[in-house]
């Protein structure tokens, strides 16, 4: 089974944002662990409350398939997280897909990961993106290689749909496989 982790803000996460990538990607049987600053309840911009089942500190990417950084007034205070940045890099470093929606994508360009790589995010980031050497391109949804990023609410559903498709492909061998050397193309 994939696992996929994604961090919210504790206070104002985008509820689509959150609900339908997620929805999406359990529909396709993908294992969903919640993480925030802190484990506990979490409240959306929307009123939605949901459960963080993890702190940030506890994250290990190499643990998850994919990290899904969501969007929303709240992201901002992970600009600047190192835990935060210390998940996309690590991330990024064992290939793992990397997504985020919204201005969640400025922790991607925080982080360094997308310098180089094509990506979009809410508008009023884009000179952010572009300032940590990203390719911004204002689409609603970019992918480059690994890195999947959306550029807010009305693309919550095309994100998810990306990010389900990614997973499935066998380029992407879950984390046990790899330990046991297999990939789905028959390594």
């Amino acid at each position: 089974m994939k696992k996929v982790v994604m961090i919210i803000a504790q206070e104002m996460f985008r509820d689509e944002e959150y609900t339908e990538p997620k929805s999406i990607l359990e529909n396709n049987g993908v294992e969903i662990t919640t993480a925030s600053s802190k484990a506990g309840p979490a409240k959306g911009k929307l009123g939605m409350s949901t459960t963080a089942d993890l702190p940030l500190t506890k994250v290990k990417p190499a643990d998850y398939d994919a990290v899904i950084f969501v969007g929303g007034p709240g992201c901002y205070d992970y600009y600047e997280d190192p835990e935060a940045l210390r998940i996309a890099k690590e991330a990024a470093g064992n290939n793992k897909i990397v997504g985020s929606i919204c201005s969640a994508g400025g922790i991607l360009a925080n982080s360094g990961i997308l310098k180089g790589k094509k990506a979009t995010v809410f508008p009023s980031e884009g000179a952010l993106l572009k300032s940590k050497g990203a390719i911004y391109t204002g689409k609603h949804l970019e992918i480059d290689g690994n890195i999947i990023t959306a550029d807010g609410p009305q693309a919550a559903k095309e994100f998810g749909e990306a990010l389900a498709g990614a997973l499935s492909s066998p380029l992407h061998p879950s984390p046990s496989a790899m330990e046991r050397g297999i990939s789905k193309t028959g390594g």
